[in-house]
C-alpha cells in the first residue's frame, strides 16, 4: 500500500483511453438495466447471507450478476490492508470501482460490505450514474448480530483479542437516506430477497 501511495503523483500523467464499446452496449447484449446494490450493516447482520440468496434469486431469472463479499475481497485484492480506519476507506474504496467496473461491463453486482463511513459510501454512489446506487442498510441491532456473533468475532472484540471492531470499540454511522431497510431479525429471508428483487425491478 505504501508503494502505491508513493506512486500516486504520476497519475496526473494518465488519460482515460475511449473505449469504442459502451456500457450501454454491453448491458443490451445482456438485455437487463445494470446497477450497484450496496449491503451495508454490521458485522452478523445478515448482509453476505441475503446477498447470496439474492444472487440466486436474480440468476433462476436470467440475470447477470456478481456478488462482491466483503470477506472474500479481504481475501485477494485487499489482503494488503489492515483493520484500522485509513485501511477501512482503501478497502471501500477498491471495492466501489471494481462494482462500477462490472456495472459498466452491464452486470447487476451486489456488494455486502460492513462498510462503516458514511462518506465512503457516499463516495462510492458518486461513482454510478443516478439511480444505479442503491444502498440497502440491514438494519438488524447490534444486541442481535453480537447474540448470533457467528465468527466469534464479537466475543473477541470484547475480549480484546480484536482491535478495531465495528460496533465494538469501532463506530459504524448508519445510513441517512438509504434506498432500502431491512432488519433480518424481522424480515425471514424469502421476504427479504423479494424486496431487494423489487426495489431492483421498481428502479
Amino acid at each position: 500500500m505504501n508503494e502505491a501511495l508513493s506512486l500516486a503523483p504520476q497519475a496526473s500523467a494518465i488519460r482515460p483511453y475511449a473505449l469504442a464499446l459502451s456500457g450501454e452496449a454491453r448491458a443490451a447484449l445482456k438485455a437487463q438495466h445494470p446497477r450497484c446494490l450496496w449491503l451495508t450493516g454490521l458485522s452478523g447482520a445478515g448482509k453476505s447471507t441475503l446477498a447470496n440468496a439474492l444472487e440466486l434469486h436474480l440468476h433462476q431469472f436470467g440475470r447477470h450478476t456478481f456478488l462482491l463479499d466483503g470477506d472474500n475481497v479481504r481475501n485477494g485484492l485487499c489482503r494488503d490492508l489492515g483493520m484500522g480506519d485509513g485501511c477501512r476507506r482503501e478497502n471501500i474504496r477498491r471495492m466501489a470501482e471494481v462494482a462500477r467496473l462490472m456495472v459498466d461491463a452491464g452486470l447487476i453486482v451486489i456488494v455486502a460490505a460492513i462498510s462503516p463511513f458514511r462518506a465512503e459510501r457516499e463516495a462510492a454512489r458518486q461513482l454510478f450514474a443516478a439511480g444505479d446506487f442503491l444502498e440497502v442498510h440491514v438494519s438488524t441491532t447490534l444486541q442481535v448480530c453480537a447474540r448470533r456473533d457467528p465468527k466469534g468475532l464479537y466475543r473477541a472484540a470484547r475480549e480484546g483479542r480484536i482491535k478495531d471492531f465495528t460496533g465494538i470499540d469501532s463506530p459504524y454511522e448508519a445510513p441517512l437516506a438509504a434506498e432500502c431497510r431491512i432488519d433480518t431479525d424481522e424480515v425471514d429471508l424469502a421476504q427479504a430477497c423479494h424486496r431487494l428483487a423489487a426495489l431492483l425491478l421498481k428502479k
